[in-house]
């Protein structure tokens, strides 16, 4: 009777071993077995399938150097594609919301409001930004681990903030070694040479991260504001969190990697240069600690197995639309000075290498122009990205109030506060040319390798939805 029962036993989990194996490697319809997945949540592949529409207030601080422009490109597309509106800068800001100078809503372009999403970089304002934004704003942010976002600053920023620019032979090691020696607290820039990450959130770099009842405080505010605080060093899980977060779907958080050095241009950071980077930025530390373990927890509630399944996706999905994108084949990156087109040439600061990508020549034959949208966006750099959202929003706000009368339309007449632009990042080779009411009329055409005009290219996404050139082939993702 026992052998009987072992038998059956055997029988039993042999047939159930290899029922699994042949529906692992027989299928060629799913990436993924859901069987493995039973208490993760769906995936949301259609508008049908959503229990819930999705979330398009979004308030994201993009903090420097923690893969935020990437993060940035992704919000953009995100509300072109949904016809959404994009908060920007007045152009005497530049691409940026005149930082370092504290947010507030008289640096935001009057012809984009509304707004439903809010990303240029800023120095955080909570009290401006809740006026600004509708009530039901989400607010997400980014931080990257201390002593390789510090060693990207340094490189990134050395012949542009004081503080490094006194060290004489130019290395991070020197640097650490005296730092007071070189920093000045009040320098316009100094907020590159320390607690970077505090600075952008609005908080006192000066302050220790041994200040407990400060650091307390402070994180315990945090906590309240940011739904969701993204780890850089984690991109594609965070992605995850905020697809869930959002209701998005997984076509939304698509993203090529935007605005790196490279490797040329990078300083390995040894245990011992990492200690004193974390010791200098103490209070960056303690935030990127307590926000990364706040990151793990959501994922372990999320559970591992649910959250590595998406991050899976993603990246085959990603990898789909790559292919697509450049010809069949994995994109190159290009330094930018080797980037023949001026629409996709990122801002290169001096003595560094950035890297970005050039389209295939022949897009324009092979897809359809909502296609080339896709594919060209994608890999679009942050300055001319937000030119090209400025101008489509302007033509947009002047479409909508071109018959009403002006004295109910006074919102293009609110005083826009005139400030310097932030160093020479603003002073990006290819400048608007429309005024600060978004005038287009001397509006230059420059044309890139693959023949596609940058007035082409500002077309919103949503008035080329129904068209469709005969001949032509979408991006299947």
């Amino acid at each position: 009777m026992v052998r009987k029962k072992i038998f059956l036993l055997v029988a039993v989990v042999s047939t159930v071993s290899l029922l699994l194996h042949h529906r692992i490697h027989s299928s060629t319809k799913s990436w993924i077995m859901e069987p493995f997945y039973f208490n993760c949540p769906p995936l949301q592949c259609h508008p049908a399938s959503r229990l819930k529409p999705k979330h398009t207030n979004v308030a994201f601080l993009k903090t420097h150097k923690t893969a935020s422009s990437t993060m940035q490109n992704l919000l953009f597309r995100f509300a072109e594609r949904n016809n959404l509106t994009v908060a920007l800068p007045v152009q005497s800001c530049g691409h940026q919301f005149c930082y370092p100078q504290t947010f507030t809503a008289h640096f935001v372009h009057p012809h984009t409001l509304p707004a439903n999403i809010i990303t240029n970089h800023m120095r955080f304002n909570k009290a401006e930004l809740q006026r600004l934004m509708p009530k039901n704003t989400i607010y997400v942010t980014i931080m990257r681990e201390p002593s390789t976002m510090f060693e990207s600053s340094f490189s990134y920023y050395y012949h542009y903030c004081q503080s490094f620019k006194r060290v004489r032979d130019g290395t991070l090691e020197t640097f650490l070694e005296e730092p007071w020696r070189y920093y000045q607290p009040k320098e316009k820039d100094s907020m590159h040479a320390r607690n970077t990450l505090a600075f952008d959130l609005g908080l006192d770099k000066d302050r220790s991260g041994e200040d407990e009842e400060y650091v307390q405080a402070s994180l315990a505010e945090l906590d309240k504001v940011f739904s969701l605080v993204m780890i850089a060093e984690y991109f594609d899980e965070s992605l995850v969190l905020l697809r869930h977060l959002l209701s998005w779907d997984l076509d939304d958080i698509l993203y090529l990697k935007l605005n790196m050095r490279s490797a040329s241009s990078k300083q390995s950071v040894t245990p011992g240069l990492a200690s004193k980077i974390r010791s200098w930025n103490s209070l960056d530390a303690r935030l990127y600690d307590h926000f990364n373990a706040s990151l793990w927890r959501k994922i372990s509630t999320m559970g591992l197995a649910c959250v590595a399944r998406e991050v899976q996706l993603l990246r085959q999905t990603q990898e789909k639309l790559m292919r697509s994108c450049f010809d069949g084949t994995m994109p190159h990156l290009r330094a930018s000075s080797q980037i023949k087109n001026n629409n996709l040439r990122p801002w290169n600061p001096e003595k560094v290498d950035i890297m970005g990508y050039d389209l295939p020549g022949n897009l324009s034959q092979r897809f359809s122009s909502k296609a080339q949208q896709l594919c060209l966006k994608l890999i679009m750099p942050e300055v001319q990205h937000t030119q090209v959202l400025l101008r489509s929003q302007s033509l947009r706000y002047r479409r909508v109030h071109q018959f009403r009368n002006p004295r109910q339309s006074n919102l293009s007449q609110l005083p826009i506060r005139r400030t310097l632009p932030w160093h020479t990042q603003v002073q990006h080779p290819q400048q608007l040319a429309e005024t600060e009411t978004g005038s287009t009329d001397n509006l230059k055409h420059v044309t890139g390798t693959q023949g596609q005009s940058l007035n082409a290219v500002t077309r919103s996404s949503h008035t080329q939805d129904n068209t469709t050139q005969k001949g032509n082939r979408e991006i299947n993702i």
